[in-house]
């Protein structure tokens, strides 16, 4: 009997080319950097909408602005580092968080995004739909972006 009620039910998976993005605006100023990066990579993955699939890039493009207005709590602008290896012997090098802020600010943002992101190939593709702007103003207007609160 349980048979017969199942049996006309398929299962729903999305296609690549089912797959429609919007653009959402973050504005980052004030927002802690954790916080404003799970729920960014929740929407650069798609896992906000009901047709999510794991296995394909059908998530949202993000517009991030102010981004050197972006918070931190404790003492992570003195006592993080971050490293990159420049290939020669001895070539490690080490800079903070606070001088990675006044330098670069956009890779700050995009880098913690991409941490929390999937660590496949997936997660390459998935990056290509997030620009990140150290300032208020963006070139994405075009597109018409929504504003996006992150809580």
């Amino acid at each position: 009997m349980l048979g017969a009620l199942f049996m006309n039910t398929k299962t729903f998976v999305l296609k690549e080319k089912e797959i429609t993005r919007k653009t959402f605006l973050v504005d980052a100023k004030g927002q802690i950097l954790g916080r404003l990066a799970t729920r960014i990579a929740t929407v650069l993955m798609g896992k906000h909408k009901p047709e999510y699939t794991p296995f394909l890039d059908c998530g949202d493009q993000v517009v991030v602005i102010n981004a050197k207005e972006v918070r931190f709590t404790g003492k992570k602008l003195k006592q993080k580092t971050y490293t990159r290896y420049t290939g020669y012997p001895g070539g490690i090098r080490f800079k903070t968080l606070e001088t990675l802020m006044e330098e670069k600010p956009e890779e700050v943002v995009r880098g913690a995004v991409r941490k929390m992101l999937p660590h496949t190939n997936l997660a390459d593709r998935m990056l290509t739909h997030l620009r990140v702007y150290a300032g208020p103003e963006h070139r994405q207007s075009a597109q018409k972006p929504i504003a996006f609160e992150v809580k």
